[in-house]
């Protein structure tokens, strides 16, 4: 004869849990209380399995193995979603555009566009973002890390991408090209300013006059006459 699980319900909202200890890390949601503390940087979590995963970050340990390409990953759900990049599954699927994504975060990301939520803030300076990672990359403003170091000229950059970028002045590759007068460039916006020399467009709008310029920079140094600042 098997035992029957009794869900445990909230009486605030209502919410059920299939476990108590999942219940009891929801009481402490709704109360602000972050009981479980990394005794490393002092970052406290609601519980306790998240603060296991994230003493992963401090320690290395990858437990969770892909059999395909060998890659380690800190939680089940991370290698789950690894997996998808062999199989080209893209299980999570977003109601309002029908985009697919391979990783629940990635739709969970995606779906902020829609409702303009910016959910992750700064505790630095206040600025809110739309993705985790916009913010672990701002974060590197103000501790000034910059963990990707180009192996050619020993350069660091605060992320991935910019490296990426580059890299190119190095191997002298020019990846992005304009269908028009097929002129090429290393970065994708210099091809999205380029494309505006064709169109006429002119995307950056001044708020205080109106005034519209085909590029950002051009903005900024306009922006100098209203509040008077010399170059």
């Amino acid at each position: 004869m098997y035992a029957v699980l009794q869900p445990f319900t909230y009486d605030v909202c209502n919410k059920t849990v299939m476990m108590s200890g999942n219940l009891n890390a929801h009481i402490h949601n709704h109360a602000g209380q972050q009981p479980f503390t990394c005794g490393v940087r002092k970052k406290s979590f609601h519980m306790s399995h998240t603060l296991k995963f994230h003493l992963r970050n401090h320690t290395g340990e990858r437990p969770y193995k892909c059999d395909v390409c060998k890659k380690f990953f800190r939680q089940s759900r991370s290698l789950k979603d690894h997996l998808h990049t062999h199989t080209g599954e893209r299980p999570y699927k977003c109601d309002e555009c029908k985009k697919c994504f391979r990783h629940s975060g990635s739709l969970r990301d995606h779906l902020h566009i829609h409702t303009g939520e910016q959910p992750y803030k700064c505790d630095v300076c206040k600025k809110c973002f739309r993705l985790s990672g916009s913010l672990r990359d701002h974060l590197r403003i103000h501790t000034g890390e910059r963990p990707y170091k180009c192996g050619v000229c020993k350069k660091f950059f605060r992320q991935s991408s910019t490296l990426k970028d580059h890299l190119r002045t190095h191997m002298g590759e020019r990846p992005f090209k304009c269908d028009v007068c097929k002129k090429s460039f290393r970065h994708s916006n210099a091809l999205k300013r380029h494309l505006c020399t064709h169109t006429g467009e002119k995307p950056f709008t001044c708020g205080v006059c109106n005034k519209s310029f085909k590029r950002s920079d051009h903005l900024k140094l306009h922006l100098r006459c209203h509040t008077r600042q010399l170059p």
